[in-house]
């Protein structure tokens, strides 16, 4: 990140490297955090064999995570705010570093579920307690601005490296050692954290509104639960049909608690920002698109053209070189075109890549030059400026009582997309179908975005 260029008062340029110490720590925080989300998928086939797993097993290890991250966000935003962004950051790494440890020393299925599930309620302590801390580290609104838009491009580098080196770890040494990852990262951030990151205040005493906690949780696990399902089961299947319309039933629940609770979880004023809204669209929808090229493009180029787990990991190289060299140009394109024309420009940039990948991408006669990287190169470099601008389009405006609600709505609207569109474009036919479809998702929105946002705040 580059260094604010503002006049600062005296003594200011001494506490530069503790900023940029703290932003790098944050930063590697959130980033592991999504690695953790991804890590499983290039060596679960390793697992299902080590551990005798069919096919449902499988499905419920690899979204375990993921469930308990998007099903306790909200909560887990609102006790930051109420804690303090760096107390509430400390509990959330000791559960996550703690059940990180726990998994690779699994015996069996069961053992590494609960760890899977420990791993997401940390999770969803961490993330928006980092982006609490974030707003205390970066309190003025330009440098705030400025380092959300490098924030914005953390998860798909997160989601990125998790293929990229569960593959490499897992042919090195075993699939357990990938859990290596996130313990390191969460013991060095414990032991840093004191001397690099701000102190914050704790919230106010008001009621946590546990009601709304509750039906929050209970209904985005289990809804979110259903839709993982439908890549075993139909979607008419009891197995389907019945946490689906369980969490549904919840979440309605959960609106109208949150219209009578006079310190709601949600305010529904939060959601009233129509770029707030826009953003946090972009976000769920770049998500959801990384998502499935990934893990269409790891089974098929291992079950397809016969690739190691290696090597798979090997092809997706390209894919984070393009998306560092996208998230450096990020920041100064939001800063001279505004969030909104980037998010924009990123999505219609996505939207090639991904109909590139869908028209040649499987095609096992077509070369990897030619089939698979042009696609493998678009997609990261619009998503990269997708997620850096739709990140300062869900914050602007945002006080900073509000920062940890902020932070737990944003990574809700990233670990939901891809769970809702994933399972909604699998159901649609075979992989260059869905990546098309994933194509079409992208482009409608990106003229939209660009279009309806071009007064939108600018970051200088």
């Amino acid at each position: 990140m580059q260094a604010t260029r503002t006049r600062e008062p005296d003594g200011a340029t001494s506490h530069r490297p503790r900023t940029r110490g703290g932003f790098v720590l944050l930063g590697g925080v959130q980033t592991t955090l999504v690695f953790t989300l991804a890590a499983l998928a290039v060596p679960l086939p390793r697992i299902g064999a080590e551990l005798h797993l069919d096919r449902a097993e499988l499905i419920l290890l690899s979204a375990a995570y993921g469930l308990t991250f998007a099903g306790l966000l909200l909560l887990g935003g609102r006790l930051a705010d109420r804690l303090g962004g760096r107390r509430a950051l400390t509990a959330g790494l000791l559960v996550f570093g703690t059940t990180s440890a726990l998994a690779p020393l699994a015996p069996g299925y069961e053992a590494l579920l609960a760890a899977r599930f420990g791993q997401g309620a940390g999770a969803a302590l961490v993330a928006p307690a980092a982006m609490a801390v974030l707003r205390a580290l970066f309190p003025e609104p330009a440098a705030y601005g400025r380092a959300m838009a490098t924030w914005g491009g953390l998860s798909v580098l997160g989601a990125t490296a998790g293929n990229l080196l569960s593959g490499v770890i897992a042919a090195l040494t075993s699939w357990r050692g990938t859990f290596a990852v996130p313990v390191a990262v969460a013991l060095a951030a414990l032991l840093l954290a004191p001397r690099l990151l701000p102190a914050t205040p704790p919230g106010t005493n008001r009621a946590l509104d546990l009601p709304g906690a509750l039906l929050a949780t209970a209904g985005i696990t289990l809804a979110s639960y259903g839709l993982v399902l439908t890549d075993a089961h139909p979607w008419g299947s009891a197995p389907v049909l019945a946490p689906l319309l369980a969490g549904l039933v919840l979440l309605a629940g959960f609106a109208a608690v949150e219209r009578r609770t006079a310190d709601p979880l949600l305010p529904p004023d939060f959601l009233r920002d129509g770029r707030r809204v826009l953003g946090l669209a972009a976000i769920g929808l770049t998500a959801a698109g990384t998502a499935t090229v990934f893990v269409l493009l790891s089974l098929a180029l291992q079950e397809r053209r016969g690739w190691s787990a290696l090597l798979t990991s090997a092809a997706f190289v390209p894919f984070a070189v393009a998306l560092l060299g996208s998230g450096r140009l990020a920041g100064p394109l939001i800063g001279r075109y505004g969030p909104g024309r980037v998010t924009g420009a990123g999505l219609g940039t996505a939207a090639a890549g991904l109909g590139l990948l869908a028209a040649t991408g499987f095609d096992t006669s077509v070369p990897y030059a030619y089939g698979l990287l042009p696609g493998l190169l678009l997609l990261p470099a619009g998503g990269a400026l997708s997620f850096a601008g739709a990140a300062v389009l869900a914050t602007d405006g945002v006080p900073a009582h509000r920062t940890g609600l902020a932070g737990g709505v944003l990574n809700t609207a990233m670990e939901l997309g891809p769970t809702v569109l994933f399972a909604g474009l699998l159901t649609l036919g075979g992989d260059a179908v869905s990546l098309a479809a994933a194509a079409a998702l992208f482009a409608a929105p990106a003229a939209l975005t660009a279009t309806l946002t071009t007064t939108a705040i600018r970051t200088k």
